[in-house]
């Protein structure tokens, strides 16, 4: 169950700075650009929800108050000009806004990345507008990664034959090289197989 951005915003408790950044953001939509980098500094780091920092779901709460007509330029901007934290807090926060499919190329740049944080937090729930071809690459990254196999959203409803079968070439390429296979994989390997 996905998380909202209104059980972010309770679990972030009193927070005078959020309060003023939202109201700002609402207003003048462009000041996102400097409040989205400080929310580390004025919100701190601490987990806050499963699975979400406090700047993490500082900057989602920002995220949701852009008017809905400037969300994804600014989203992509976000991305693109911010640090890591920054793109890993975008990438968390999609599916939590009207953004459609508008996003997908921010995935397909984080999954292109060595960061393992970025490439699981682009297989979260947002993944889903992934086509096929490039969520089983994705998936198959995870692996090569050891990004837990837990981290994609989905796993269980998308995995088919032809994951199952590029995660046995995988396996045997492993092997063949003397190397362990990740024991997910071979969870998830084993399952498709049963299916």
């Amino acid at each position: 169950m996905t998380t909202t951005v209104a059980q972010l915003r309770a679990a972030l408790g009193e927070q005078p700075w959020l309060d003023e950044a939202v109201a700002r953001v609402s207003a003048e939509p462009g000041a996102i650009g400097r409040l989205f980098p400080a929310a580390g500094r004025k919100c701190g780091r601490e987990p806050v929800a499963p699975g979400w920092s406090a700047d993490e779901a500082a900057r989602a709460v920002l995220l949701d108050a852009l008017p809905a007509d400037r969300i994804s330029g600014e989203v992509a901007d976000l991305y693109r000009y911010g640090d890591a934290a920054e793109k890993r807090a975008v990438l968390k926060a999609l599916p939590l806004l009207p953004i459609g499919g508008d996003a997908v190329p921010l995935l397909h740049d984080a999954i292109r990345t060595n960061d393992t944080r970025l490439v699981a937090a682009a297989l979260g729930p947002y993944a889903a507008h992934l086509d096929p071809p490039a969520w089983r690459q994705a998936v198959l990254k995870c692996v090569f990664m050891g990004v837990p196999l837990s981290a994609v959203d989905g796993l269980g409803d998308r995995a088919d034959a032809e994951l199952a079968g590029m995660l046995a070439s995988f396996a045997e390429e492993r092997r063949a090289a003397g190397r362990d296979v990740p024991a997910d994989a071979l969870a998830v390997l084993e399952s498709l197989r049963e299916g």
